[in-house]
């Protein structure tokens, strides 16, 4: 069990130092600072799902993970985050 948890924990860290990091170097004044470590500690437990799938199925490397979170974080802080739905809501649709 502990084989589990600890990298889980260390992985979920992992995301939210690094969203922390997005947060500090993208958008200093943002309105919700705490969403950017909480999507960045999602990002890394939703990493860590994948790279033991993909351990389990393909055998992939180590340094996959850290790689997984990275992008992760900038895309659901980036191109899909808070800030690209911000800037649509004049969407005609609405």
């Amino acid at each position: 069990m502990q084989d589990l948890l600890l990298p889980l924990a260390m992985t979920g860290a992992f995301g939210a130092f690094i969203g922390t990091l997005y947060r500090l170097s993208r958008r200093p004044g943002y309105q919700r600072p705490l969403l950017f470590p909480l999507v960045g500690l999602a990002a890394g437990i939703i990493g860590f799902v994948i790279y033991r799938l993909l351990v389990a199925t393909t055998g992939a490397p180590l340094w996959l993970l850290p790689l997984l979170v990275v992008v992760q974080v900038w895309l659901w802080l980036g191109p899909f985050g808070p800030g690209a739905r911000a800037e649509g809501q004049d969407d005609p649709g609405r």
